[in-house]
This record gives C-alpha cells, sequence and structure tokens, in this order.
C-alpha cells in the first residue's frame, strides 16, 4: 500500500509540474491605437528575431495576447519588438520575464512606451 501511494504521489508531481506554465509567460496588451502585425520575442543580446509568435493573426488594437513559453527556458532578459502593417518597428529591451507577467504597450505623442506589471 506504502508503495502504491509512492508511486501515485510521483504521478501526480509529475502531471501537475506539466501543467505549470514557464516562467516567462507573460499577456501582452495593445493599448497603441493601432493594430500589431507581427510580435518577436528573442533573448537579450540575440542579434536575430525569432519567429513571429502571431504568426497569420493580428493583435487589434484594445486587445490582448498571452505569450507561452517552453517550461525548460531557462533565460531571464528578453527583448520584445512588435510592428505595424507598415512592418515600423517598435523594439523593448532587456525585459526580465522572471519578474513580469503583463506588458502593455501604447503609442502617443510619437513615441511608443511600455509598462510592466
Amino acid at each position: 500500500m506504502k508503495k502504491l501511494l509512492a508511486l501515485l504521489l510521483v504521478f501526480l508531481t509529475v502531471v501537475v509540474s506539466g501543467l505549470r506554465a514557464a516562467d516567462q509567460d507573460f499577456t501582452l496588451v495593445n493599448k497603441t491605437g493601432f493594430d500589431i502585425h507581427s510580435v518577436y520575442i528573442s533573448p537579450h543580446g540575440v542579434e536575430d528575431w525569432q519567429e513571429d509568435v502571431l504568426g497569420r493573426a493580428v493583435l487589434s488594437n484594445g486587445d490582448h495576447v498571452d505569450i507561452k513559453f517552453s517550461r525548460d527556458t531557462k533565460t531571464k532578459q528578453w527583448d520584445l519588438k512588435v510592428s505595424d502593417k507598415d512592418s515600423k518597428g517598435y523594439v523593448w529591451a532587456n525585459i526580465n520575464l522572471l519578474e513580469v507577467s503583463k506588458i502593455t504597450i501604447e503609442y502617443k505623442d510619437g513615441k511608443a512606451s511600455a509598462t510592466y506589471e
């Protein structure tokens, strides 16, 4: 009986840890006043942007998207780039995604800004 209980406990631990989100997961909120056509996330210091996490989707103004990472991701500092329909890019660098769960981007008076929660 003790062995069965121990095996059940190990099984539940594996199942629960498999459901756990990566520590770098975050929500991106678009309050720029325009639609975002691409979102890139790359480890800080890497010169090449990764794939567009939106794929073919568009992040409309006022909407949000949940960005998920693989659970085995260890990097904490990331760079974020978003682009509008004309491929004009806006970049935020060196974001510690271990401390951030929500990024709200805005565009006012010709400047892009972000707030982190």
